[in-house]
């Protein structure tokens, strides 16, 4: 399965789940890779490299689609209810919240704006600063693809 198609086969049945988890405050299962994707190269699980995002045309693809954009939407906002109270660490794990700050920092570039959904997750959770690696790998591919 290859596009955004991959994302959404993913994401059915388990988007619930995920959202359920968010806002309970502590992920227990296993769907960040598809929930919260990041840019291809930082990953390197099979997992990581098939919901992996090839570029940001592929993310902005991803934003300007029906269920994916809401569902993305919905999670971050998801994540906000708890800024203030509890750290992203907290609520996702290690590991998971240097994802979902890759994941924030591909769609805040992705959309280019000011003021992001994703730009307010950086600043709740991650004092505003974008991740470096993310930043590194789009700028090996233009950031203004």
């Amino acid at each position: 399965m290859s596009g955004l198609d991959r994302f959404v086969a993913a994401q059915d049945g388990v988007i619930e789940r995920a959202l359920a988890e968010l806002r309970g405050g502590a992920k227990t299962s296993h769907w960040m890779w598809f929930v919260f994707p990041q840019i291809a190269g930082l990953g390197h699980s099979e997992m990581a490299r098939r919901y992996a995002i090839a570029d940001l045309a592929e993310a902005r693809n991803y934003l300007a689609h029906p269920l994916l954009a809401p569902r993305l939407a919905a999670a971050t906002q998801a994540m906000l209810g708890w800024a203030g109270w509890r750290s992203a660490e907290a609520i996702l794990g290690g590991i998971d919240a240097i994802k979902l700050r890759s994941s924030m920092t591909l769609f805040d570039v992705a959309v280019g704006d000011t003021g992001t959904l994703y730009r307010t997750c950086l600043d709740a959770f991650y004092d505003g600063a974008r991740d470096p690696a993310t930043i590194a790998l789009l700028s090996c591919g233009s950031i203004s693809d």
